[in-house]
């Protein structure tokens, strides 16, 4: 990774329904990239997504970006359970790191077409 790019951890607002941790990969006052976790009940720690910039892909950032979070749970988070959803892409470095697969899943899309409901004016309900 070039030694100009340095990494920001973005700690929880307490603003949010949602408790983030983010770090974010930055150059020249730039974000170049982010990872994210959310810290969950039950002592679980959900990996989310990460991101990085395609003219800085190939330099090692995502792997930073990687490494920096899992030093920090490693830190903070002993006893926790973490999981990820991943894309087959990123699925050697968690294997990497011992995580062990689950069930695959697989994208669907469907567009949402303007259809008249069979629901529609004509079928009164009461109540």
């Amino acid at each position: 990774m070039p030694k100009n790019i340095k990494i920001l951890h973005v700690l929880p607002s307490g603003t949010r329904q949602y408790n983030l941790h983010g770090w974010i990969a930055h150059e020249n006052d730039l974000c170049i990239g982010h990872i994210h976790m959310s810290i969950e009940s039950n002592s679980r720690l959900k990996f989310l997504d990460a991101w990085v910039h395609e003219n800085h892909r190939r330099k090692g950032i995502y792997r930073k970006l990687w490494d920096t979070r899992w030093q920090y749970v490693n830190e903070h988070y002993k006893g926790w359970n973490a999981y990820a959803w991943c894309k087959p892409m990123s699925l050697p470095l968690l294997l990497e790191k011992g995580f062990t697969t689950g069930d695959s899943t697989v994208y669907v899309e469907k567009k949402i077409e303007n259809k008249q409901s069979p629901y529609g004016p004509s079928c009164f309900v009461s109540c």
